[in-house]
């Protein structure tokens, strides 16, 4: 019985999926939980927009974001009806293996039962060992005797070995082929969603079309208080990394780094692609340059890092150890927090209240400050800077 577990077991995992496989399926069984959210936050800001007339534009982005998420969404499911679709060839492979091992053993099992149930009278046997020449001969046809018995136990115990590895591999099989086809209605139902969002977007285009001088009033205000927020930044991150370097070169008389400054410097870039994510939201605007979604020809400002839709309330994290070097006020971005990582800087904006000041230090996790509703939109701007070169946040930041 110990036995027939044993196997049992190692036929269970021998017919998992390969490490490899199963890694990447719960990989993309997380970005899928992670866009799904992303995409429910996002159509509940689209809902708080539908009361407000003047909030087309940051409709759109919304909605543009939405759709992003769902084109990303619908690119995981598809990867994982591949995979299923793999496995599940696998496993039709392996059924047809053990079926036709099954097959074997039972033919072979069948010509022992025949052989035994001729000479099932228990007198022939003892004759057949009776009337052997030696006693030699006779210990040697009683071996013979308990052998095919033996062999035929043998035999029984691996044809229920493999009735029960067909029964484990048809199983799975079956769950495969469910997972595969509910992934599929998914698709099905995911694609209907975006054809739907598309067409909203592009109501919305024409409307910001018909309107136009309104909302490139709106959009050059935006504009203003973005350029304002590069320059104030750039500004305080200049003047920030000139006093680190007087400090550092007082004694020397020359412009260097601080052991310390030197150390948290290489643990945080140590840790790109591992940071944590300041807020938990959806990304509604990108680092780098675009163009306007609506007035295509419209070059918009360069944006140093990400904006994030959230929830009313949340919370801004600091994303690493460090040293809070400025708090400043902006029109459109409230309360900004700027945190030193030695050489590295990190933004945390559009704040209603702050929970750090001025030569705090903070540490990984801990509240910066509480993000604000600014004109009905609750949104957070996040920054990485590696001395004056603003960072791709994405890039550095948990995928």
């Amino acid at each position: 019985m110990r036995k027939f577990l044993c196997i049992l077991a190692m036929v269970l995992v021998c017919s998992l999926p390969a490490a490899g496989q199963q890694t990447s399926m719960k990989k993309l069984e997380s970005q899928r939980a992670q866009l799904e959210k992303d995409i429910a936050m996002l159509n509940r800001k689209l809902e708080q927009n539908a009361k407000n007339k003047d909030a087309a534009l940051s409709s759109l982005s919304l909605l543009k974001s939405k759709i992003q998420s769902r084109e990303k969404l619908i690119t995981g499911c598809d990867q994982t009806i591949r995979m299923l679709d793999d496995s599940i060839a696998v496993c039709q492979k392996e059924i047809k293996k053990l079926q036709a091992r099954h097959d074997t053993l039972s033919l072979y099992y069948g010509r022992l039962v025949r052989g035994a149930y001729k000479n099932r009278d228990s007198r022939l046997w003892y004759m057949y060992i009776l009337s052997s020449e030696s006693i030699g001969q006779g210990l040697k046809r009683a071996g013979y005797l308990r052998g095919m018995s033996a062999e035929m136990s043998a035999q029984a115990l691996r044809i229920r070995e493999t009735s029960a590895q067909l029964e484990v591999e048809k199983e799975r099989l079956n769950g495969l082929r469910k997972d595969a086809g509910d992934m599929r209605r998914k698709v099905v139902g995911e694609r209907s969603k975006l054809k739907n969002e598309e067409a909203d977007a592009n109501k919305l285009v024409n409307q910001l079309g018909k309107d136009r001088k309104k909302f490139q009033k709106q959009l050059a205000e935006k504009n203003r208080q973005k350029e304002a927020l590069n320059k104030k930044i750039a500004d305080l991150i200049r003047r920030e990394s000139q006093k680190a370097a007087k400090n550092a070169g007082k004694t020397s008389g020359k412009t260097t780094s601080t052991a310390i400054d030197t150390k948290l410097s290489n643990e945080f870039a140590a840790n790109r692609g591992r940071l944590p994510w300041p807020v938990e939201g959806a990304i509604v605007e990108r680092f780098g340059k675009h163009h306007h979604p609506v007035y295509t020809n419209v070059e918009l400002p360069q944006n140093n890092g990400v904006t994030l839709a959230v929830r009313p309330g949340a919370q801004a994290k600091a994303v690493f150890n460090g040293k809070v070097s400025q708090i400043v006020v902006l029109p459109g971005y409230n309360q900004c927090v700027l945190v030193s990582h030695g050489a590295y800087f990190t933004l945390y904006s559009k704040l209603k209240s702050v929970a750090v000041k001025v030569g705090d230090s903070v540490t990984t996790g801990q509240v910066v400050g509480t993000v604000d509703s600014i004109d009905g939109e609750d949104l957070f701007h996040f920054e990485l800077w590696n001395g004056a070169v603003p960072q791709n946040p994405e890039g550095w930041l948990r995928n």
